[in-house]
């Protein structure tokens, strides 16, 4: 069986979400920050860990099977790769972003100097908007500082609270362009393999035990329709008999965001007992 080869963010707000995944999906984690290439021999993988921009044009080559990255980095880089799975972390909106008050609407950037640390991006938004920027200046970072500096009239850069883009005198400009977070990408048109649908399984596993938690509860048989009704599981709720006539036991997968509106609402409905677990990884 060929080694499966899958490259992993090295730094930045991807790495360590990164690694704690692949960990929680039982791979071998990275251990040490200078760690470059990892071979897991128990599950024929290698892992990677290259700069997170530079994921997308290793996958898109084929040179890598997959790769996690994120979705403003994939579209950014032209490459020929296609995203396979979101993983829900390192969320974050692509904005434009403009000096307070100097424009209205993202058309305005018509003849303005734009300046990115996503050149492509923005070339190919601004193309579908009918908007041709007088230039777009690439900047390797902080373009917050851009338009201070007098290089650029506007910026657009990828935000997740907007505070440095306002600390620095500038204000959000139209609506996200993009929202982005993790994803997990393959060659474009690429044929997956066993190993490839497998890892992808492990990972979808641990996403959903990240999202659900298990319940347990007793409930009298008589209300045991409004109870289901209330905690209806991932497909359907395991129901057994108790020793107590006329009360059944209840277990059921609940959305871990509705916990304590569910335990109240089952409470309510005269539900006993009620516990609450946790999933660490599963396959539906």
């Amino acid at each position: 069986m060929t080694m499966l080869r899958i490259a992993v963010p090295n730094k930045g707000s991807l790495s360590a979400a990164s690694s704690q995944l692949l960990a929680d999906a039982g791979y071998n984690a990275r251990r040490e920050s200078a760690e470059l290439v990892i071979t897991d021999v128990e599950n024929d993988i290698e892992f990677f860990f290259l700069r997170p921009r530079d994921i997308a044009v290793y996958v898109g080559s084929g040179r890598l099977d997959l790769g996690i990255t994120g979705r403003d980095l994939l579209l950014d880089s032209n490459a020929a790769a296609a995203e396979l799975l979101p993983l829900g972390y390192a969320h974050a909106t692509f904005r434009y972003a403009a000096p307070e008050g100097a424009l209205a609407d993202v058309a305005e950037l018509q003849g303005r100097r734009i300046a990115t640390s996503f050149p492509a991006l923005v070339r190919a938004d601004l193309a579908g908007r009918g908007v041709t920027p007088a230039s777009i200046v690439t900047l390797d970072g902080a373009v917050e500082t851009a338009v201070r500096l007098g290089v650029a009239d506007a910026v657009a850069d990828v935000v997740e609270t907007g505070r440095t883009l306002r600390a620095a005198g500038l204000e959000l400009l139209g609506e996200p362009v993009l929202r982005s977070e993790a994803i997990i990408i393959a060659k474009r048109g690429a044929e997956l393999s066993t190993s490839h649908e497998r890892l992808l399984r492990r990972v979808q596993g641990v996403l959903v035990a990240r999202r659900y938690v298990m319940m347990d509860y007793d409930v009298p048989s008589a209300v045991l329709e409004k109870a289901c009704d209330i905690t209806p599981g991932y497909e359907s709720p395991t129901i057994s008999p108790l020793q107590r006539e006329d009360w059944v036991a209840v277990r059921a997968m609940v959305p871990r965001v509705e916990v304590n509106r569910t335990m109240d609402d089952l409470w309510d409905l005269g539900a006993r007992g009620i516990l609450v677990s946790g999933i660490q990884a599963c396959r539906l």
